[in-house]
């Protein structure tokens, strides 16, 4: 799978996001509505002193669902757990990680639908009534204990709400869609970055950083970091609008924040299948993705900015396609 700059994911060298990452809800920007909620339910969770009740954050990558799990538990003053479904493969991990939990903590998972079934049975207990039952012993010798734990708040993120099961969704007592941000919301997101590491943006160039970055904050920090060192070694030492053209020219994102990767999708779409309809499985051996990559990363912002639908038939490119392209809509002609 190739490397993508204006991939929402997070990756290991992205340490530069814990490092601007803000620390309460005051400062977190975007995400009107859930922050406000949010304030409320953990003041009334302090009044009461009691946990805050579980959380479910579910959207596309990078629109801050990790960083909201740490405001929470900055917000409860508490202190974090982390983990990734992925990495929980059987119910001795869970345990693992249930056991260290202290009264008050918040357990974040990630990529939380990623858990497997059998080990979600053991996560309902423990959510609902702080408690866990293990197996112990050897076939045929083995018995259930059941262990008490502290009250905690589990926090689960997910990109894929669909592939939570009921049961799992159900347990969740504050369920928050994270949403694609707005133009103006990224330029100040760009703003801030910039001013936590003490380099000076002007305002066109924060503008165009915003509308290249999928409406998504990580991507907006992650071209901030690399048109910064344009800037740098190329430039004046500040971030401009020309250094920022030219930058963004050289990573090869375009005016609406697609890269190669999109181009590729899109050219497949209209060249190889006549703009679709066609499955997704179809596409991705076209142009060499992983299905996932595909549905999780490239689509939702193609989606978003109508550049392609979904029908029961397969995915198809609009008009805003073929002009972005500059190839003639054979189909538009008749």
């Amino acid at each position: 799978m190739s490397e993508r700059l204006i991939d929402g994911n997070l990756k290991e060298e992205d340490v530069f996001e814990k490092n601007i990452r803000p620390l309460s809800l005051n400062e977190y920007i975007g995400q009107e509505q859930i922050k406000e909620n949010l304030k409320v339910f953990i003041e009334a969770a302090k009044m009461r002193n009691e946990p805050l009740d579980h959380v479910l954050l579910y959207g596309p990558p990078g629109l801050g669902k990790t960083t909201l799990a740490h405001i929470i538990a900055n917000e409860m003053g508490s202190n974090l757990k982390t983990a990734s479904g992925p990495s929980i493969e059987k119910s001795g991990d869970l345990a693992a990680i249930l056991s260290t939990l202290e009264p008050g903590d918040v357990l974040f998972i990630d990529e939380i639908h990623r858990i497997p079934s059998f080990i979600e049975e053991i996560l309902y207990p423990a959510m609902e009534d702080f408690e866990m039952d293990i197996i112990i012993g050897t076939e045929g010798k083995s018995k259930s204990i059941k262990i008490d734990l502290p009250p905690f708040t589990l926090v689960g993120a997910t990109t894929r709400a669909g592939d939570l099961s009921s049961p799992l969704r159900d347990r969740f007592g504050i369920v928050n869609k994270l949403e694609f941000y707005s133009d103006n919301e990224l330029q100040r997101i760009v703003k801030r970055t910039a001013q936590v590491l003490d380099m000076f943006i002007d305002d066109d160039a924060a503008m165009e950083l915003a509308r290249r970055s999928r409406r998504t904050p990580r991507i907006a920090n992650r071209l901030f970091k690399r048109v910064r060192d344009f800037a740098l070694v190329e430039g004046e030492g500040y971030i401009n609008l020309e250094i920022t053209l030219k930058s963004l020219d050289r990573l090869k994102v375009d005016k609406y924040g697609l890269d190669n990767i999109d181009i590729d999708y899109l050219n497949a779409l209209i060249t190889k299948f006549n703009g679709g309809p066609v499955g997704i499985e179809t596409i991705a051996t076209a142009i060499g993705e992983e299905v996932t990559t595909i549905e999780d990363i490239v689509e939702p912002f193609l989606l978003q900015e109508g550049f392609i639908k979904r029908t029961a038939r397969g995915r198809v490119a609009t008009e805003k396609a073929y002009k972005h392209l500059k190839i003639v809509n054979q189909g538009s002609l008749f």
